[in-house]
């Protein structure tokens, strides 16, 4: 198995689905779009994409020129190629974009560990049928995806108070997750380290609201990490149809 990993930022990897996928010999294919590096032209030799999130927002193309070809690279996984695709935070907004949505500042900003409910849809989903309807996850994000509700190829899947579009599927194989699923011991406190995340972090929650943030994710990390596992696991069995 052969996954194409879009990243923004080097400490904003898989997390620890990337764990659970390394200890499964899955080869891992790395793009570091924020230092340079190119997304292959040949897209066929991968069997799924994951993009990651960012501190970088989609309609940056003119500071982040690369965001033009991540563009045209996942519509052309997705749409011509018809292949799996996980997108997380800003990958769930670049793939909202892709397939006709809109990316808007949300309002307010969602920081913290909160809760999101799965809509009807989930019980007939192939990712997310095994979840309870409503988990508790990492959020860290200003924008949000919103313009799909007339899209007869999207299903909306989990809400939250704030955000409608907390996680959507494309067809039955591209998944847009705004929230961080993927999160693992180290995150909030490597997260709070970029000046964009921090920044964020403090108009939302005052000052010194690291240490509680942290705190908090890791009274919630042994849930979130099961909750890893089973999209793993159902990605790797269900989505990629590899036993």
């Amino acid at each position: 198995m052969n996954i194409i990993v879009l990243q923004h930022i080097k400490i904003e990897d898989p997390g620890y689905i990337k764990d659970l996928m390394l200890a499964d010999g899955v080869k891992l294919t790395t793009v570091e779009l924020d230092e340079g590096e190119k997304i292959p032209n040949d897209l066929s030799q991968f069997d799924g994409m994951f993009c990651m999130g960012g501190p970088m927002d989609t309609f940056m193309e003119e500071e982040y020129p690369w965001l033009i070809d991540e563009k045209k690279k996942i519509k052309e996984f997705i749409i011509d190629l018809k292949k799996p695709y996980l997108g997380f935070c800003l990958g769930c907004q670049l793939l909202g974009e892709v397939v006709g949505g809109e990316v808007v500042k949300s309002n307010p900003a969602e920081i913290g560990i909160m809760d999101i409910n799965f809509t009807q849809e989930k019980t007939k989903d192939n990712l997310f049928s095994e979840f309870p309807d409503t988990i508790k996850s990492l959020q860290w994000h200003s924008y949000e995806v919103q313009g799909l509700d007339d899209n007869k190829d999207i299903t909306l899947l989990a809400s939250s108070p704030i955000t409608k579009y907390q996680i959507f599927k494309y067809k039955n194989y591209a998944y847009g997750i705004q929230f961080h699923i993927e999160i693992k011991d180290t995150t909030v406190n490597e997260w709070g380290c970029v000046p964009e995340y921090k920044k964020a972090l403090e108009d939302q929650l005052g000052k010194d609201a690291l240490k509680k943030f942290n705190n908090e994710a890791q009274a919630n990390m042994k849930m979130m990490n099961n909750f890893s596992k089973i999209l793993y696991s159902k990605f790797k069995n269900d989505i990629l149809k590899i036993k």
